[in-house]
């Protein structure tokens, strides 16, 4: 799993805006549950006041196979939900009846609950990508970090209607052992990647896809994002990529927990 970062300076604008909102869900009461499989029931949400209180610990290894098999494939996306783009995705996804996972930041959370909830609704799964996405977090305290995961899990839980994260994607892949140790204690298995498509460099929709095709042998996990610039690249590139790989003879998934 390579390192990604830099060039989505957009997140250092919402820090201060991040600081202000965790201090408010810290005290925030919220509703928690286990999101069921993909085909099960309505989530039941059950009172808590601590996220993650009554999930049953994960393996804390980063994951990146696939519960689909060997031909499985993940498709896991990004940094919003943002509401120019993550609709169009959500779209495509049900399109070619593609489950994937949507890691959310809780500041992106908290600003459009809406769509994380539309997400949930459409069968897809949260991973936690932390309150504000910071990619050196790996170099901060653990307190820093906990706080980071933490209060992103309380404002994500909220934002759901009371559906937990099933995974935990360090920003950049910033992981620490504590990191790693603490989401997995409530919960969420770290989550990797395989196939970096840098499609937040916009390197154009052909490249994307490229890189899809070319890399896809390295594994099951492939990265895209929905929030932090125009994603029209992202956008065009999966309403390719889905159906190249279903003819290609590989099954949609979601990271093995």
């Amino acid at each position: 799993m390579a390192r990604h970062g830099g060039g989505r300076s957009w997140y250092g604008k919402l820090v201060g805006a991040a600081l202000g909102v965790t201090v408010l869900a810290v005290g925030a009461s919220v509703w928690t549950a286990q999101a069921d499989p993909v085909g099960g029931s309505s989530p039941k949400a059950t009172a808590s006041a601590t996220p993650g209180g009554d999930a049953k610990p994960v393996d804390v290894s980063i994951a990146h196979a696939s519960d689909a098999g060997a031909r499985g494939v993940n498709i896991t996306i990004d940094d919003g939900p943002d509401p120019a783009w993550t609709p169009q995705v959500l779209d495509i996804l049900r399109e070619y009846g593609v489950k994937a996972t949507f890691c959310v930041t809780g500041v992106q959370a908290q600003a459009h609950p809406d769509l994380v909830k539309e997400v949930v609704a459409a069968g897809h799964r949260l991973c936690n990508h932390t309150v504000s996405h910071d990619t050196a977090m790996d170099r901060k305290s653990e307190a820093y970090q906990s706080k980071e995961i933490l209060d992103a899990e309380r404002m994500i839980i909220k934002a759901s209607g009371g559906v937990r994260s099933m995974y935990y994607r360090a920003p950049g892949g910033a992981f620490t052992p504590y990191s790693r140790e603490l989401a997995a204690s409530k919960g969420m298995r770290p989550l990797g990647w395989n196939v970096d498509t840098k499609d937040f460099e916009q390197p154009g929709a052909d490249a994307i896809v490229a890189t899809v095709q070319r890399e896809i042998s390295n594994g099951p996990t492939v990265l895209f994002h929905d929030a932090g610039g125009d994603r029209a690249q992202t956008v065009d590139a999966l309403r390719r990529v889905l159906p190249w790989l279903k003819e290609q003879g590989y099954a949609f998934g979601f990271p093995v927990r």
